[in-house]
């Protein structure tokens, strides 16, 4: 019986309607269209699951492709993905439910509760993290230079705060410049549980999950823990499909996960909040401003934006092979949810053409994609070998615990990186190149001597490494 009740729920939901104008009869919507979008996903392919809900009601919940290609196990609405940056609004929440009890401020200076972030001199706070304005240099990025990208090592919350502790400076004084950082809700998270007095996976169930019937959803503390019904990730790799897991035990920067169906409850509680206040929601969904007044895109965990000329208060999310992307269109009460377990699944793209489809003449015609932002040209003429040669040397970081070494290999510039990594470099200047680390620039002192090396990234600002 329950069986047959479940599969005439499956019918109902994926007969999706389209509300029309208030007052107006509601037209059926063209699920054929949503299918089309997720088409090319098999039964040879991971895939994707979407979900869209009007007024706080799904009215369309589908899956595509598979959750697991080796035992042949088929996404379905209810699979449990990795929703990747969508997962820093939960985070978001945890805070403000400590700040709305009197337990802490936003504007509370972040050294009050993690002392082990150094003292820049500078008035760093809770909301500057929340908001990505904190300078703090992105700790992934750092190991990433460091060759130890994420997914690689078994990263907990005490690497972070002990890579955060090596940190000699900030990307930029905080409030002034916006720069993603995961580092910020890693501590965040920290910050919850160290006011608690309970890990933040537990505050967060008791909080947040439970509360809102978010039966399905759990964070990623403990990477090796059996989840039923998740979703194994992929990367696409050279046509074809490998595992690639997330690999580390941090979250609150990510690490939740979820069901499109507990998205979609997640954004109904925001219109009408089980948890915290509407005061509280609204100035996470409220755009943020930087010291001078100056509007960000972004509030406290999520991006606050025009989508065709429709309010948009979203997030995308990337981790390992798992993408993931969570719209909400204010005007409409629309939330469209798509999680997927595929590197190449464009969870953003696929989320934003189903938006196209359920709002209709509701949003202005789309606007072309502006230019590409071009790269440095390769600088003309290259630097000569003796220019080359001065260059050369073995350059170390305290901050990434890393040495560079730089060498001359056929004509060109290189970085060696043990064990056996060559990152080739391009002149784009004098004394600067482009390479896969990002942008390096050879720092000289008064006499004219090179004295070290700065790495820049969008999400780590001058990493210096001392020539030795």
């Amino acid at each position: 019986m329950k069986k047959t009740l479940l599969i005439a729920a499956i019918v109902v939901l994926a007969q999706p309607l389209i509300p029309a104008q208030q007052g107006a009869a509601v037209a059926p919507a063209p699920a054929a269209a949503v299918d089309e979008i997720f088409s090319k996903w098999t039964s040879s392919t991971p895939g994707c699951a979407v979900g869209i809900a009007v007024g706080g009601k799904p009215v369309l919940m589908k899956a595509y492709g598979m959750a697991d290609l080796e035992h042949d196990v088929r996404n379905t609405p209810e699979t449990i993905f990795e929703a990747g940056s969508v997962s820093k609004q939960f985070t978001a929440m945890a805070v403000q439910l400590l700040a709305s009890e009197g337990k802490l401020s936003i504007d509370d200076q972040v050294r009050k509760y993690i002392p082990e972030l150094p003292d820049y001199g500078k008035s760093l706070t809770i909301r500057h993290m929340l908001s990505h304005t904190s300078g703090l240099r992105d700790w992934g990025s750092i190991e990433s230079i460091a060759g130890w990208p994420r997914t690689t090592r078994e990263y907990t919350h005490a690497h972070v705060l002990e890579i955060v502790s090596r940190q000699k400076s900030l990307n930029f004084d905080p409030g002034t410049h916006w720069s993603y950082s995961n580092t910020g809700f890693n501590l965040a998270a920290i910050i919850v549980s160290r006011v608690s007095g309970m890990p933040f996976a537990e505050f967060s169930k008791q909080r947040i999950f439970t509360p809102l019937g978010l039966t399905h959803t759990s964070w990623r503390d403990d990477h090796t823990r059996i989840v039923k019904g998740r979703a194994i990730a992929y990367a696409f790799e050279n046509g074809e499909y490998h595992i690639e897991m997330p690999f580390e035990n941090v979250h609150g920067n990510g690490g939740l996960l979820t069901t499109v169906g507990d998205l979609l409850a997640w954004n109904k509680h925001l219109v009408n909040p089980k948890v915290g206040n509407p005061k509280l929601i609204a100035e996470m969904t409220t755009v943020g401003r930087f010291n001078d007044g100056k509007p960000l895109a972004y509030g406290l965990g999520f991006f606050v934006e025009e989508y065709r000329g429709a309010h948009n208060v979203y997030h995308s999310g990337s981790t390992a092979g798992y993408r993931a992307h969570l719209n909400r269109f204010t005007d409409s009460d629309t939330s469209v949810a798509v999680l997927c377990n595929g590197s190449n699944g464009d969870a953003s793209r696929s989320a934003n053409r189903v938006s196209d489809v359920y709002l209709g003449d509701r949003l202005k015609p789309a606007t072309p994609p502006g230019p590409a932002t071009p790269q440095p040209a390769a600088l003309n003429p290259p630097p000569s070998a003796a220019q080359l040669n001065a260059l050369a040397g073995s350059y170390w970081s305290d901050e990434a615990e890393t040495m560079l070494v730089a060498a001359v290999d056929q004509g060109a510039l290189v970085l060696r990186r043990r064990p056996d990594t060559v990152i080739k470099l391009t002149a784009i200047g004098p004394d600067k190149f482009r390479g896969s680390i990002g942008t390096v620039t050879f720092v000289r002192n008064a006499s004219g001597t090179v004295d070290s090396l700065s790495v820049n990234q969008d999400r780590v600002w001058d990493l210096r490494f001392a020539k030795k």
